[in-house]
């Protein structure tokens, strides 16, 4: 029945009247502009590869100061949001 499977959209022999044959690319397709370069874009795979996938690609990243950024900010959101609930951070320091 296909409970799971994504639903595939409907395609139909359309042209627009003023597409130039010679342009670049579909008119009706919807592309970011860097598909290209990311290896999680494109078929629907299941959750597995996608995770694979994007690990790999985290691997790959070759800007590691942006990482380090990414951690401090997620950090400090980390310590504000314990700040804001009152959670006592004396029990992480021995006496």
């Amino acid at each position: 029945m296909g409970i799971l499977k994504a639903k595939k959209n409907k395609k139909f022999s359309y042209t627009p009247r003023y597409f130039d044959d010679k342009g670049e690319g579909n008119p009706f397709e919807i592309k970011h502009k860097f598909d290209e370069f990311r290896t999680t874009v494109g078929e629907n795979k299941g959750f597995k590869a996608k995770l694979n996938h994007a690990l790999s690609e985290l691997k790959d990243n070759r800007d590691k100061e942006a990482n380090r950024r990414i951690l401090v900010i997620a950090a400090v959101l980390v310590l504000i949001f314990l700040f804001i609930i009152d959670f006592d951070l004396s029990i992480f320091f021995s006496k």
